[in-house]
């Protein structure tokens, strides 16, 4: 016992000491009943609800696990296709029946052979030129109607923007019947070009449609560039004397070559693929500029369907459009997204 300077008695050290180790030791204590209840609540959970648990205290591994499991899923429906279709191209014929992940046999000739039994290179040239066409035209229009709509002011625009859209959305097979009539008419000044006066078999009975249906979107597309641009340049262009047309071709399209790569792309995809009004404007013969589909269709007899020169045919068809879309991709990209954030 030691006195206090008031007069008062400590305690011993030894026991302030061991009251200290004691309280300690109650902490210590504590702290262990929380992690064994801790433990015990980890066990009372369900696998679902650790998921959960984790997945709040870590989300960047539910985003990564996300991004996985999406990108699996794009590639396994959007590649398939294409490896079934090379799987049964290699297939020698009368042996797809035992076909599974691997071709039964190898039979690389079947791309030489697509070319033997029909001129299947007309039909693709007679895509081509189609799509081409078509292109060529949707973009000098649409961009004639673009600048109109994007940078002019004149009574009835919206009005007039709302009624191109609206005709976007109807069916193409609505058009068909009065187009069929008047491509099947005989016109006198068509006989010295066609022969019969008419425009069936012909590149104009399917660039004439297939321009009209997919105008309205370049049309958008092409309006929502061109109202980007600032006014201050084309002015400048127009002090020094070049017409609004001139301004148009030397000043906004070039600054607007996303948008107008973009809606070319898309338009020259879109007629390539076209089926409908190809089927029904010509009678399937190449050299009455049948498109690429009726080729692919040819391979189908009366007794027998040689399935594999088919998907060889196939995989022979979207090859310029693969070397389209991989060329011109960074301007697809950049002109879908041009908007997207506002600065």
């Amino acid at each position: 016992m030691t006195d206090d300077r008031d007069g008062g008695r400590r305690e011993p050290a030894p026991n302030r000491r061991a009251s200290r180790r004691v309280g300690a030791d109650g902490l210590r204590s504590d702290g262990g009943d929380a992690i064994a209840d801790g433990r015990e609540a980890d066990l009372d959970r369900g696998p679902f609800q650790r998921w959960v648990a984790d997945s709040i205290s870590r989300p960047e591994r539910v985003y990564r696990a996300m991004f996985y499991v999406a990108a699996i899923f794009f590639l396994v429906t959007t590649l398939f296709p294409f490896y079934w279709l090379l799987m049964v191209a290699l297939t020698p014929e009368g042996q797809l029946q035992n076909i599974l992940f691997t071709p039964n046999g190898f039979n690389p000739g079947a791309f030489v052979e697509v070319f033997e039994v029909i001129p299947f290179h007309w039909y693709m040239f007679n895509s081509f030129v189609i799509a081409l066409g078509s292109t060529i035209v949707v973009l000098v229009v649409g961009s004639l109607a673009g600048y109109a709509f994007g940078r002019l002011e004149f009574p009835g625009r919206t009005p007039l923007m709302l009624l191109v859209l609206v005709i976007s959305f109807f069916p193409p097979a609505a058009f068909f019947i009065p187009l069929n009539d008047l491509f099947n008419t005989q016109f006198a000044a068509l006989e010295p070009i066609t022969g019969d006066g008419t425009l069936y078999n012909t590149p104009g009975a399917l660039v004439t449609p297939l321009s009209a249906i997919f105008m309205p979107l370049s049309i958008f597309i092409l309006t929502t560039f061109y109202a980007q641009i600032p006014d201050g340049l084309e002015d400048a262009a127009r002090v020094e004397g070049t017409t609004r047309l001139g301004a148009l071709f030397r000043v906004i399209i070039p600054l607007s070559a996303p948008g107008v790569a973009t809606a070319g792309v898309l338009t020259f995809i879109a007629v390539y693929n076209e089926f409908f009004f190809s089927f029904l404007m010509t009678d399937g013969q190449p050299q009455n500029w049948a498109p690429i589909l009726e080729g692919i269709l040819a391979y189908q007899g009366q007794y027998e369907v040689m399935y594999h020169l088919m998907a060889a045919a196939s995989i022979l068809g979207v090859i310029p459009v693969a070397i389209l879309v991989v060329v011109a991709q960074e301007k697809i990209v950049s002109g879908l997204t041009a908007g997207a954030l506002k600065e």
